[in-house]
This record gives structure tokens, sequence and C-alpha cells, in this order.
């Protein structure tokens, strides 16, 4: 660990990894800001199973958030430092639980602080998920590549898929979609072709964040393991099958319409993932002054540098509330 990550955490008033029970199953959890006063923020990240770039083994990487706010880095049950084998029939009611548990304990632990949840893509499921559970104690979401329903379905999808250079057979494989067929395998060939062939991943036009920063910060953190970080990519979400399906299926449009916190939305400009389109238009159909969206040109599903910053803007927005 170097002297400036280790200058970061030392300065921190707050930085501890708790184990907290979250739904029934045992957990690490990191929080960690400037000073105890500070609007708390839960990261709720993407996947499922992928706990990059917020996770408990980044412990002073992101001065620039946690001299803002408090962050919550939860790595998810089944991967990085929680990593476990999932229950075949584990579902997304099952996370929502472990995600109110969680909002729960921080509420107890920071009562005077404004908590916010963000998340990203899968996480944006929780969080509107979870804002519906108990919008008692929420002050607000941001999500980034927010979920809402015909994951990776879309019109525009299928459209950018078929006029790709991927293959005829690929794409041929990929009409199954169309047809109502939409098991974990027909998921994971959309989601690599989509990577692969077209900007919806991620911009080539938008500047890339230092990944390479963050992979050898969270390689030498002083929470994880080796196992932990191979966890981020290898673990317990491998043969599971029942939360693609389920979100496949799901529809979150009645939920956000609903939703009486403010409930900012930031997508990327070439996003068929999470349709940037789909959403914007359903944002204005809404007519809910709590909902909103901004669309980050050159941006994808994945955030660089452009989609990061915006996350910040509006992370750093919290506190003149």
């Amino acid at each position: 660990m170097n002297k400036e990550r280790r200058a970061v955490i030392e300065a921190n008033k707050v930085s501890a990894v708790e184990e907290i029970v979250l739904g029934g199953y045992p957990q690490k959890v990191l929080t960690e800001g400037r000073s105890d006063d500070l609007p708390v923020v839960v990261t709720l990240h993407g996947g499922p199973g992928t706990p990059v770039p917020f996770c408990v083994g980044a412990r002073g990487l992101f001065p620039q958030f946690t001299d803002k706010c408090i962050l919550v880095s939860w790595d998810q049950y089944g991967c990085g430092i929680n990593n476990a084998r999932l229950p075949d029939d584990i579902s997304v009611n099952d996370f929502v639980n472990m995600t109110v548990d969680l909002i729960k304990y921080i509420k107890n632990r920071f009562p005077r602080n404004a908590v916010w949840l963000f998340g990203m893509s899968w996480g944006s499921v929780l969080s509107a998920l979870a804002l519906k559970s108990c919008p008692g104690l929420i002050d607000g979401v941001i999500a980034y590549g927010q979920v809402l329903y015909k994951l990776m379905q879309s019109p525009e999808a299928i459209e950018a898929i078929m006029n790709s250079k991927a293959p005829k057979h690929i794409k041929a494989s990929i009409r199954g979609a169309e047809s109502g067929i939409y098991d974990k395998e027909t998921a994971m060939k959309i989601s690599a072709v989509i990577r692969k062939y077209t900007s919806g991943y991620n911009n080539p036009d938008e500047p890339k964040a230092d990944t390479g920063k963050i992979i050898r910060g969270i390689m030498t953190s002083p929470d994880y393991r080796f196992r932990d970080f191979r966890a981020i990519v290898m673990n317990g979400y491998a043969k599971n099958t029942s939360l693609i399906k389920e979100l496949s299926e799901i529809d979150l449009r009645e939920t956000l319409k609903s939703v009486s916190v403010p409930y900012r939305i930031i997508q990327g400009e070439t996003d068929i993932v999470t349709c940037t389109n789909s959403i914007v238009s359903f944002v204005e159909e809404a007519g809910n002054p709590y909902l909103t969206c901004k669309v980050i040109p050159d941006s994808a599903h994945i955030p660089g540098v452009n989609g990061m910053q915006a996350v910040f803007e509006e992370i750093c927005g919290i506190s003149n509330i």
C-alpha cells in the first residue's frame, strides 16, 4: 500500500470493515469517509456479481468521493470478500432484503445523516426496490444504467446487434430472444455481442478511467486476500440461473413512476444494455418531478471518465440539499 493511500485512510474519521448479518448471511461491509457528519452513500454494484469499482477492497482508493460522503461499499453476497455459492433458487427479492437490512443498519449507525443509494445497472434494481420497501429511510437515489424493463431486449439493442459486424450465425442464434426464449445462455450471448460489436457497453469516444490503477489498488488492499480479489470475477454467480431469468422479466416502470424522493438517473448516450432511449421517454412521460434523467454524451453502459464525473457531481450535490 503506497503512502498516498495510507494517508487517505489515516485521514478518514470513518474507516472500518464490519461484519453484518444481511438477509440471514454474515457479510463484510466497508464504510469510509472524511468525517462522520457527511451524507451517506450506499453503493450497489452491478453484475450481478461484479463488485467494482466500489468494493470492500477499495479502502482509500477514492478520496474524491470519501471527502464528500461516507461511502458504504458492499460486495454483494456471492462475490468478492463475501464469496459463496448462491442457492439455486435465490431471488431478486432475497437481495432486496439484504439491501434493506444494510440500509437499516447504516441508518441506525448514522441516524442524523442523509442516506442515499447509488446503484449501477443491476444495483439500480436493488435501489428501486429497496426504496419501494423502506421509503422512509432513504433520502434519494442516484442510478447509472437504470434497469427498467426488457433488459438487453429493446428494439434498439436487437437492431444494433443485427446491424453490427457480428457473424450471421451469432445473429441468428440471438433471434431466440425476440421469440421469448431468454435463458442464461441467450442472455450471455447477447451481452457478449453487445460488448464486442457495439458501443453499448463501452463507447470508444469516451476517455477511459484508469482501471489499471483501480485493479492494482484492489489487489494491494489492506482488507482483501487474493481469494477475495479473484472472487471479483470467479465467484458464486457462475452457475446461477435464477437471477438472470428474473431480470429478463423484471419491469420497474410502475415502481419508478411513484418515487417520492429525488431519483436521479444517469445514462450513457449509447447504452443499449439498459436502453437510454427507453429511459428518456419513460421519464418524460412519467411526469414525476422527483424522477430525472441526465444523458452523458459519448458514454455507454459502463461509465468511463465522463460517466464517473457525472456520478461525482451528483454525489457532490447531495451535500447542498
